[in-house]
């Protein structure tokens, strides 16, 4: 994927998983959390479940992305109130 392709997925991706989540973070957190939720819907999808999909700016990177995005922010979130007293 190109790398104007790769940040505007995780732009997109970001935010979609912030909004679905409650959570409230700026561009550059929902550019991190959509490109490392990329990786990780991209392995889960090509490696667990064995499918595949064309990589770029299209629907399928965008929900994969952003599903991976959701699984990160859940696990953070999962860390951070098992964490508080």
């Amino acid at each position: 994927m190109n790398l104007i392709a790769c940040i505007a997925v995780g732009i997109i991706a970001g935010w979609i998983a912030e909004r679905i989540m409650g959570r409230n973070h700026g561009l550059l957190m929902n550019l991190l959390v959509g490109i490392i939720g990329a990786a990780i819907g991209g392995f889960l999808a090509m490696n667990l479940l064995g499918l595949r999909y064309d990589e770029g700016f299209n629907l399928a990177s965008i929900s994969v992305a952003t599903l991976g995005a959701i699984i990160l922010l859940a696990i953070f979130g999962a860390r951070r109130q098992r964490s508080l007293p």
